[in-house]
């Protein structure tokens, strides 16, 4: 038995098909901001007994091994009935925990966590910090609670930015950010802070999200896949132009690296949820036009081009 499983209505929320602010949400916040760092956990000599006695008592269904802050393993509540039924309540929980445990990074963005929960249906994931110390625990509720409160502030921010946003209007306005290979701590800061830039605008939320995917997909595919570079936006009055420049390793085949589901990610990747191949194709996918020009062993140039005046008429967002 592994971390408990919950109820698919337990998570109700969507890293895809959500409400817009609620997407900005949980890509710009990190699983950190949102875990509990309180962990109550045990040892690898405790029995299985004790251990029913501690989540008894602290009103919890699972509870992480701990030995040296490093995390061995969990026990769950239906891992604790099983040693009722078997006879085995007193023995250690090193002979019985799970030991295959799947993790998050405190670093990730709260975006993983809701995959994780809505892929894995489990109750709570430990939360491993660079040294791969156990540092927090995450469940659905702390999520829900925090994206309440950030939603509230959120909010509040966007009608502030309503009353400046006529000065604003009709004028031009440029971006620049860096991006670092396999830096997955900034990953997302320069979309977030191109919707903001549009929204202090109150531009059209369509036109938004369609911008939103276009940075964010070049902007992680950039971390992913090159050894870093800049994301760019030009803010026009009729139209917002996103460029993605890095200096390498280059796209061997640009067509292939268009089709949907193709990726040259490894497993690591993969396991973070990066990697399904779908980046340059939802950016395409979004764009009123789309360039890309790249040279294996060199460096590749997006240009992503999503017009205010006239947005594509079903353009799939």
């Amino acid at each position: 038995m592994s971390n408990q499983t919950v109820r698919p209505e337990d998570i109700p929320i969507s890293t895809v098909d959500s409400p817009s602010v609620v997407l900005e949400l949980i890509y710009q916040l990190k699983i950190k901001d949102v875990m509990c760092q309180a962990v109550i956990s045990g040892k690898p000599g405790d029995t299985m007994r004790h251990i029913q006695a501690v989540m008894r008592e602290n009103y919890i269904t699972g509870i992480p091994i701990v030995e040296d802050r490093r995390l061995v393993g969990i026990v769950s509540i239906d891992d604790l009935v099983t040693a009722l039924d078997k006879g085995y309540i007193d023995r250690p929980v090193s002979e019985r925990m799970t030991r295959n445990v799947i993790v998050l990074e405190d670093d990730m963005p709260l975006s993983f966590a809701i995959s994780y929960l809505n892929k894995y249906r489990y109750g709570r994931f430990p939360v491993l910090n660079k040294q791969r110390e156990l540092v927090g625990i995450l469940t659905s509720k702390d999520v829900v609670r925090t994206l309440l409160v950030e939603m509230n502030r959120e909010m509040l921010r966007l009608e502030k930015l309503h009353q400046n946003a006529a000065g604003l209007a009709g004028s031009f306005s440029e971006m620049e950010f860096s991006t670092v290979r396999y830096d997955f701590e900034l990953a997302g800061r320069a979309s977030t802070e191109i919707k903001k830039a549009l929204k202090a605008r109150c531009m059209d939320s369509k036109i938004i999200r369609r911008i939103a995917i276009a940075s964010y997909e070049l902007e992680i595919n950039q971390v992913v896949h090159s050894n870093g570079g800049t994301i760019s936006c030009s803010i026009q009055p009729d139209r917002v132009v996103i460029l993605a420049t890095d200096g390498g390793p280059g796209i061997a085949d640009v067509n292939l690296a268009l089709q949907e589901g193709w990726s040259t990610a490894n497993e690591w990747i993969r396991s973070l949820g990066f990697g399904a191949g779908m980046g340059l194709a939802n950016a395409k996918r979004v764009s009123d036009e789309f360039q890309i020009k790249s040279t294996a062993g060199a460096g590749t140039t997006v240009r992503s081009v999503v017009f205010i005046s006239s947005p594509k008429e079903n353009a799939p967002i």
